[in-house]
This record gives C-alpha cells, sequence and structure tokens, in this order.
C-alpha cells in the first residue's frame, strides 16, 4: 500500500510538445519503462500512454462521461482536467467494490492496473470543462447569508416588537430567548389560524417558509433581555404556581425542547392574553388547553409576574456560514476557487452542479465514505449544499502540471 502511494504521489503527465519530437519521445518512454522498478511503473504517463488511455475510454467511459470528458448525463462528473492520481485512486475504488455504486464497480472490475493508469492520464490531460452558469440556479434565499436575510425582514417588525426583538409595548411579545424551530410553527399558526389574529395572520400569510426561519435565526441570535414593560401580580405566588409548568417550560422559564416555547423575560400581559386565548380555543393547542383552564384569572396574573421577572437565556443557535465563508474551508483541500493542487484532492472548479449536490448528500447520508467530508457536509443545509454546487460549477477551472522534485 505504501509503494502504491508512493507512485502516485510521483504521477507525472507530459504532453507532446513537453517531450520533444515522437522519435525522442518514443526513446524516452522505453528508457523510463525500463529504468523504472515495478513499483513505480505507473509514475509516469507519456503521449503513447496518453493515447492508450484514450481507447481505453472509448470503450469502457465515453458512453457517460463523454470522450471529450464533459458529461451530459445529469449527476455523472466531468472528467476532464481532473487530478490523474485522484482518478486512479477513485477507480481503483470502484474496482474493489468500496465505493458501493453498481455501475461503476462493474465497469472497472475487469480493467488492468495499466488501463486504470493510462484511461486516469488521458483525462487529466484534457482541456477542463468551461464554468457553467449555474449562480443563475442559485435560490434565491442564498444570494445574501440568512442572517442578514432575517435582519432586514425584522425591520417591519420592529414598530411592535423592537428592533432586536426586546418589547417596550405591553401586550406585544418578547421574540427573543425563543428557539427558532418553535418561532416557525408559532408563525405558522397565525398562517392556518390556529392561533386567531387578524392582524399577526395578515402579516405573515406572505411570508415563505424560508423567510419565517430568517426571521427566527435572527431574533435567536439577538442578545435576550426581559421585555421592558410592566408586570402586575404576585410574583411569589406565580413562582408556586409555575411548579406545574417547568416540566415543559422549565424551572426558570427557559425550556429545554426547541418545539415549547421560553417563558422568561416574556410581556406580562402577553403572557395573560395567550393562557386566555388557550382557554377560550383562540389558540387550538390541546397540551395548553387543560392547564390553562385549570387555572383563574388570578393565577394567570401572578405567572405572568413571575416569569415576567426571569431573565431570558439565548437558545443553543450559530449563525450559519454564508456560501463565500463556507467555500473558503472547502479550499483548503480542494485548492483556490476549487482547482486543487493535491494529487489526492479532486478539483471542483467548473463540475456539474447536480453532481456535486448529490455527492454532498451522499457524504451526509453515509452512502459516500470519509470522515473529513462526512464532518464538513454534516452542517450543511440544503441551501447550504445548492448555495456550494452552484459555486464551485461557475469557477473557472484551471490545468495543472506535476513535475518530480530532483534528486538531492
Amino acid at each position: 500500500m505504501r509503494h502504491s502511494k508512493l507512485k502516485l504521489f510521483r504521477f507525472l503527465i507530459l504532453s507532446a510538445a513537453v517531450c520533444g519530437s515522437s522519435a525522442e519521445t518514443a526513446a524516452q518512454s522505453s528508457a523510463a519503462k525500463s529504468a523504472a522498478t515495478d513499483d513505480l511503473r505507473a509514475a509516469y504517463a507519456l503521449p503513447q500512454d496518453v493515447a492508450e488511455g484514450k481507447r481505453v475510454a472509448e470503450k469502457s467511459c465515453a458512453a457517460c462521461h463523454g470522450i471529450n470528458g464533459i458529461a451530459t448525463t445529469k449527476d455523472v462528473p466531468h472528467l476532464a482536467g481532473q487530478r490523474a492520481p485522484y482518478l486512479y485512486i477513485e477507480l481503483k475504488a470502484y474496482q474493489a467494490g468500496t465505493r458501493g455504486e453498481g455501475a461503476m464497480t462493474a465497469a472497472a472490475r475487469f480493467v488492468s492496473d495499466d488501463a486504470l493508469v493510462k484511461v486516469a492520464a488521458y483525462y487529466a490531460n484534457l482541456e477542463p470543462p468551461q464554468p457553467t452558469a449555474a449562480r443563475a440556479r442559485k435560490p434565491a434565499s442564498t444570494k445574501s447569508d440568512p442572517y442578514s436575510a432575517g435582519k432586514a425582514a425584522a425591520a417591519g417588525c420592529a414598530g411592535c416588537h423592537g428592533e432586536t426583538g426586546i418589547t417596550e409595548i405591553a401586550g406585544m411579545p418578547n421574540l427573543v430567548g425563543l428557539d427558532p424551530s418553535y418561532f416557525v410553527t408559532a408563525m405558522n399558526n397565525y398562517k392556518n389560524r390556529q392561533r386567531k389574529n387578524d392582524i399577526m395572520q395578515a402579516l405573515v400569510s406572505g411570508l415563505s417558509e424560508a423567510e419565517m426561519k430568517h426571521l427566527a435565526l435572527f431574533y435567536a441570535l439577538q442578545k435576550p433581555a426581559r421585555a421592558k414593560t410592566p408586570a402586575l401580580g404576585d410574583q411569589a405566588a406565580g413562582k408556586a404556581a409555575a411548579a406545574g409548568c417547568a416540566g415543559c417550560h422549565g424551572e426558570d422559564g427557559v425550556s429545554s425542547d426547541p418545539d415549547t416555547p421560553s417563558l422568561a423575560g416574556q410581556d406580562a400581559r402577553y403572557f395573560t392574553a395567550a393562557m386566555q386565548g388557550y382557554k377560550n380555543g383562540a389558540r387550538d393547542d390541546p397540551a395548553m388547553k387543560a392547564p390553562a383552564a385549570k387555572l383563574d384569572d388570578n393565577a394567570v396574573k401572578n405567572l405572568s409576574a413571575f416569569y415576567s421577572s426571569l431573565s431570558p437565556k439565548a437558545p443553543k443557535v450559530s449563525k450559519p456560514l454564508t456560501t463565500v465563508e463556507l467555500a473558503q474551508r472547502c479550499d483548503r483541500c480542494h485548492g483556490l476557487n476549487g482547482n486543487s493542487t493535491d494529487v489526492r484532492t479532486p478539483a471542483l472548479a467548473a463540475q456539474r452542479v447536480d453532481y456535486l449536490e448529490r455527492v454532498l448528500r451522499a457524504y451526509q447520508s453515509g452512502a459516500r465514505k470519509s470522515p473529513q467530508m462526512a464532518a464538513m457536509s454534516a452542517v450543511l443545509s440544503e441551501e447550504d449544499i445548492a448555495g456550494l454546487a452552484a459555486h464551485y460549477a461557475g469557477q473557472k477551472a484551471r490545468a495543472v502540471l506535476y513535475v518530480p522534485l530532483p534528486s538531492k
């Protein structure tokens, strides 16, 4: 295995222009092959090797990947200009059955090692593909980062809920300290009238699911603080009554369940109105209807005073990276703008966008194995995957030449 890796690191692709005349080239090829040990037999690919690789490609690869290495079939990668050792490594993996894709395993199973080297050299020797117009397919929601999109949308909510979701108007809810999952559910409940509020229904009716998620993210990432509104009622009595609520909403009013709201720091009048809504059916929630029905108005007032006095906490949410920021992380291995200079790592520039999307999902699901790629892809949303695929498909692919270092 060590010898196999060594020969891949020393892979060299020479064009006829570099090698000189055809007679000289033939002599060099013969001398190189006779002088090389078995371990380094495949370390050099000269023009005649590339020509033989083309013949292999015509028989075994061109139907899917194109004889020019530019695939026209959905989910099939371009091979032109790809790093030859990477192609060889992947072909060997298919041959061994470790990649688990039947069509490619069958295609590579009976191909000799020498032929694999040459077909890898052939495709690596071709002009790489041109970038596509994939960026035009990029979803609108990924053109700017979700946080910025949420901040822009929240400007329309500031009049009632404050610029950062901390209300100063009694009866208006605090929007900080809420998990995004709960926030989106609440917005959808207004939208489908499970919560009956004509003003809120009108405001959220035009929002898409993505826009609601952006709003939820913005408020979740704000520094939480109590509502700047007064509260009537007995806090001590409210604390005693809250013992029955702690199982869902937390002893300190901070829920550990993303689908259950935190109540710490909430506006007291809004809390009271919400409880009345559960009682009279204005809020359709079977889980809250029975507990609310047991409380009289005085108990609800005391609960509102207790919860409004507590300090809210920020949910465990991280600010997502933009496509550009994600690509900067990918470039560490795949090269600037996806033009890899590591012989073992594939180039991503100008690759098919549908293929890139499919591969990222395969790493996420574990269908394709790589500890590094599994970790990198695990945190990606569908928007992230679409954005990254479009980003790299739109980059200019650059051909590379690997040369051996002189002996010391």
